[in-house]
Formats: structure tokens, sequence, C-alpha cells
């Protein structure tokens, strides 16, 4: 391998039109890797920190700073570094930012550096990036958590809960969880149309519902469900996002839609009710990230039945995931959160240490980058969540899965949805 010759930056723009950093990475035999940095709208207070310029332009939101740090201090300190040598290109930038929230140099621009590197290092071995990653292991396609509606801080909050999402559990491959989420989410706006409840569409594709309850959101899924002419629970199951950190204000648990402020017990009570009254698989982040007492409750009332998934929570952070104790099962992964590759694939193995299922995740703020989904089946991380089923930028990536399962063939390993949820259907 060889190393790196050339590093460039520049600003790009974002799913909601916002300004972003794309870097990319040249070696001295030709090889050539990009990588961008999303953004998120729902984010935990310990995530790595994007490096924004501030004032007036924009919104404040530019990137410019952020793009000079790549094509200077980044850069001269790379050159000639080995690409293949992913740990030791992330160690570096995390040396050379020096912050522990990354806030220096930002966020944006070390993850934007680290997946290019990851993607320059693939080019040169000629591979793929997710089979450069498994090297010679087997692999599968991961299982789809898909936004059907969008709510929360991605649709200003026209519902309280963040993300009402599918899973199939009964789908035997990973094109068949596609086809069968795409009759949901066509069932699902023509219910919406014809009761004059559709609203528009969310950050992340799905449906922005006009619903009266937050509960109504469930009802309505399970309706899609079979419309589509599929059984829900069976085939289809519920996964929801409560982002349960942007509703804590005053002590207490704010939900607008339904003007009623819930304690954590209540709260908990709640959820309780709806995982026995709908075919609810997965929960993310049903507690704000500082109630961790009602997390570790609510996994030893619910973990032995749903998967519970910390994403505010743990922040893709090793230290916090192995610091648990008994809140959560499964943790969310997102590179822009640790901010390298290095940090989000330690996050996985200590996941795996401890027992905890993982998903590798989109923000709200995406772009065509479908790294995500290279790194989902590089790294054996058994789901995905990229958003909804709608929106170039989140379609990108469902049907890079697509090409992936069809490059594999029959030398994947088994589809593992029914592995992940036997129960569901009970």
């Amino acid at each position: 391998m060889s190393g790196i010759a050339e590093l460039r930056a520049r600003r790009i723009w974002d799913s909601r039109g916002r300004p972003t950093v794309e870097a990319e990475v040249l070696t001295a035999s030709g090889a050539r890797g990009r990588g961008i940095a999303p953004a998120g709208a729902s984010t935990g207070s310990g995530e790595a920190r994007e490096l924004r310029d501030g004032g007036t332009a924009l919104g404040g939101l530019d990137v410019q700073r952020a793009v000079r740090g790549v094509i200077g201090e980044i850069r001269a300190a790379l050159l000639g570094s080995e690409v293949a040598d992913q740990a030791a290109v992330d160690r570096r930038l995390i040396e050379l930012d020096g912050t522990p929230d990354k806030s220096r140099l930002g966020g944006n621009a070390l993850v934007a550096v680290s997946l290019a590197c990851a993607h320059a290092a693939a080019a040169e071995a000629d591979l793929p990036l997710w089979r450069h990653l498994a090297g010679e292991q087997p692999v599968a396609l991961p299982v789809p958590q898909i936004q059907i509606f969008g709510g929360g801080a991605h649709a200003r909050a026209r519902v309280d809960v963040q993300d009402y999402m599918v899973i199939c559990p009964g789908a035997g491959s990973f094109a068949e969880a596609l086809e069968w989420t795409a009759e949901v989410y066509r069932a699902a706006g023509a219910r919406l149309a014809k009761r004059g409840a559709l609203q528009g569409v969310a950050d992340e594709g799905g449906y922005w519902p006009a619903f009266k309850s937050n509960e109504e959101g469930l009802a309505e899924l399970v309706g899609a469900i079979e419309d589509a002419g599929l059984r829900p629970g069976a085939d289809v199951a519920l996964a929801l996002d409560v982002a349960a950190s942007q509703l804590w204000r005053a002590g207490a648990y704010q939900l607008a839609l339904e003007n009623r402020s819930l304690s954590s017990e209540q709260l908990l009570a709640m959820l309780l009710r709806w995982v026995e009254r709908y075919p609810i698989v997965s929960i993310e982040d049903p507690f704000a990230e500082t109630d961790r007492t009602a997390m570790q409750a609510f996994t030893r009332a619910a973990g032995d039945r749903i998967q519970i998934v910390g994403d505010d929570y743990f922040v893709t952070s090793e230290r916090r995931l192995r610091a648990a104790a008994g809140a959560c099962n499964a943790v969310l992964l997102k590179p822009n959160q640790a901010g390298t590759l290095t940090e989000t694939l330690a996050c996985w193995n200590a996941a795996r240490d401890s027992g905890y299922r993982a998903i590798v995740s989109a923000r709200s703020g995406e772009t065509e980058d479908v790294s995500i989904v290279h790194l989902a089946v590089g790294w054996g991380v058994p789901q995905l969540k990229v958003g909804s089923f709608s929106r170039s930028e989140r379609m990108a990536k469902w049907n890079e899965g697509i090409r992936i399962e069809e490059a594999l063939g029959a030398r994947a390993l088994p589809y593992p949805a029914r592995r992940l949820f036997p129960r569901a259907g009970r």
C-alpha cells in the first residue's frame, strides 16, 4: 500500500441545503477516496462537535473554517501517512485536534477525512469498501429500520415521537425487506391522504402527519401494514425513536401534541402499554440521556421482549457503552457522532463484548455518501437505519445495499432478520 500524496477538501451541500465538508484523499499510486460529513438535528450532548463559521451568512452554518483546517493543518500532518493504516490515521487526527469533543478542528472535518482515507485504502486494494473492511470474513446484509412517519426535531415537532419505523422480521433478504417496506410506505401515504392528514415530508423522507395523539401513529402504521397485504408483527413489525432528550424540560417529559407532562414513571408505563398493544420490536432513546435510572428500569421491564437502543445515551462512545450498567441492550453507531471510523468500530467491539446489538445509522442531514452501508456490511453490524423510503440521499443507501447483496450472491451469510426478531409474530 502507498502513502497519502494529497488531501483536499471542499464545501458541499447536504439534504437540508446546508453546508457540509467533503474530503478527498489521493494516494501515491493514484487511488482516490472521498468522504462526506453528515449532520444531525437531534444530537446528544456528548457527541463530536461540528465546526461551523457562525455569523449571519448561511445562518451561521458555513464550514469554511473546517475546510481550511483540512487543507491546511490536517493535510500537513497526514501527507506521506500509510493510507491503509486506519487506526494510525485516526489516532493522528484525534491528537491533532487535541480536544475531547473534536471542537477545535471539528468533528465534521475529522469524520470526512477518516472516511476518505478508508475509501482510498479500499480503492488502492481494488476492493469495495465493505470487502476491504471485512477481509476474508463472510458477511451478511443488515436488517433495515425504515422510517414511515417523521416527527420530533425532524418535522418541527408535528408529533412528539421522532421516528415511526418498520422492521421486516419475516423477510428472507435485504431486497425483500425493501420491497415490503415500499408497499407499507405507499399504503401509509394513501391512508393519510384519504383522511386529509398528510402535511408533507419530514427531513428523513418519512410522511409528515397530522395526528391527534402520538399513539395514533402506531395504529396508523399497523393499518398501513395490513393495507399492504402483510401481517403486522409476523411480516412487518414496528420500531420507534422517541428521542426523549428533546422532550425533557423542567424535570418532566413534555408531550406538546397532547398538551401533557409525564414523569419518568408515567412515560415508562405508557411505553410498556404500547409494547403490549402493538407489534413493537425496538425503541430508541425511550428516556433522556440524563435519565439513567429510568433507562435502566425500562430495560429491566422490557429488555427481554424488545430491543432498547441508546443513541443520545451512548453517542457512539466505547467508554459510555462499557459503563452502561444495565441500561439498553443495543447501541446506535454514527461515525460523525464519534468523529472517526476507529472510534466507531471500538464502540461496536465494546457492544459485542457486552452482548449488545448495534445499528449503523445515518443522520437527518445526509448526502449521497453511501459509506455507512459498507460499514454495516464490512463490520458485520446486523442492522442499518438511514431514514425513510424516499429522497435520493436515503434511496442511494438502500440501493447500494441491493448491489452488495447481488454481488455477494450465495456467498452471503444467512439474512439475520428472523434470528434477530424471532418473537415478532407472537
